[in-house]
């Protein structure tokens, strides 16, 4: 019989340009400011239908919570935390930047090493 896995496997996150980050940042900005249709969002961010959903769905993944209510979306919870679990764009490192940065002992320090030793594998 197969043993179960204690806990399910972390989806890998989503990589994301740099614009599209900046364009994450700015929804959320927007969205903690007042409650938006998703017209005025699409004008304001200069998306399309399917680019907005797009997004949306990213930061849903990324467990933000945007409640759709009376046809206006919001961000639901404190707007500091929410930016703390945007994605982030590859920052370019080399190798020996990423294991130099990886010596740290925080949770951030521990998800570098783990990348690293996968590629090291």
């Amino acid at each position: 019989m197969a043993r179960k896995q204690s806990k399910p496997a972390a989806a890998p996150a989503k990589t994301v340009t740099a614009e599209r980050a900046a364009r994450l940042y700015r929804l959320l900005k927007i969205l903690a400011a007042a409650p938006q249709t998703r017209a005025a969002l699409t004008r304001r961010l200069k998306l399309d239908i399917r680019g907005f959903y797009r997004d949306l769905e990213l930061l849903r993944a990324a467990g933000i919570r945007l409640p759709l209510v009376k046809g206006q979306y919001s961000l639901e919870g404190d707007l500091e935390d929410a930016i703390d679990l945007l994605p982030f764009p590859d920052p370019r490192l080399t190798l020996g930047e990423a294991r130099q940065l990886a010596k740290g002992r925080g949770l951030a320090h521990q998800k570098l090493k783990q990348q690293i030793a996968s590629i090291l594998v």
